[in-house]
């Protein structure tokens, strides 16, 4: 049997034919990249209602990207560039987050997810990275990817998958603040933004800015799978 990966989706409008209706759906992008890396990938949409019921089906855990987390989950006003709407998926990300934690059930977070993995932990955010790096270069355009090189810092899980350089994709505009309880600096882009944020005391624990499932590189899904594979052993 293959690991199951649990992918967290989003809730929002879509086109069936002549019907558009709220929905719960995710970039196919996530999917394939699981199953590339060995594992059979399951969407879990937000709710709040059987957490343990729904880690009890899963291995390993993605949470995917998406739109701003709701400042006031980390004690802050929202910023006018912030766009927070989807409040009963912040906190059901947060609770399924934190359940995943306490067990230390493999997780990683992509771009809106990594958020999510500082915030629960306590952190918070920058919500508008312009302001403090004076440019745009993480998200130069509306639905299109930035290309650049993230340094990876030694010794840590992260290095141990990618080395000390590597080419990332990015879209976001917000970027981490104070980092979550337990969480230590992974990589930074080449203007000193912190990219990524691991949890050493976990067996696999990992949040990066950037999006993996959009480029060619699946060192970092095999590895989560591999994680999945050694918590369904254990």
């Amino acid at each position: 049997m293959k690991p199951v990966v649990g992918i967290t989706t989003y809730v929002t409008d879509a086109r069936f034919g002549a019907w558009n209706v709220e929905s719960a759906l995710v970039p196919t992008a996530y999917v394939t990249a699981v199953e590339r890396a060995g594992g059979r990938p399951l969407l879990v949409p937000p709710s709040q209602d059987g957490v343990d019921e729904t880690l009890d089906a899963l291995h390993g855990l993605i949470f995917s990207g998406g739109p701003d987390l709701d400042p006031g989950t980390y004690g802050q006003e929202p910023h006018p560039e912030t766009a927070a709407d989807t409040p009963e998926r912040d906190r059901c990300e947060l609770a399924l987050l934190g359940a995943a934690l306490g067990r230390d059930l493999p997780v990683l977070a992509v771009c809106r997810g990594s958020q999510i993995l500082n915030v629960a932990l306590g952190g918070d955010l920058l919500q508008h990275l312009p302001e403090v790096v004076g440019d745009e270069k993480h998200k130069h355009s509306a639905g299109t990817f930035s290309d650049h090189d993230v340094a990876v810092a030694p010794g840590t899980q992260l290095a141990g998958l990618l080395g000390e350089h590597a080419p990332v994709k990015s879209h976001h505009h917000q970027g981490f603040g104070k980092l979550g309880e337990g969480l230590r600096e992974a990589a930074w882009a080449e203007d000193g933004t912190l990219e990524a944020v691991e949890d050493p005391s976990k067996p696999f624990a990992l949040g990066v800015l950037w999006h993996p499932e959009e480029g060619e590189d699946q060192r970092l899904f095999e590895a989560l799978v591999e994680a999945a594979g050694d918590y369904r052993r254990r």
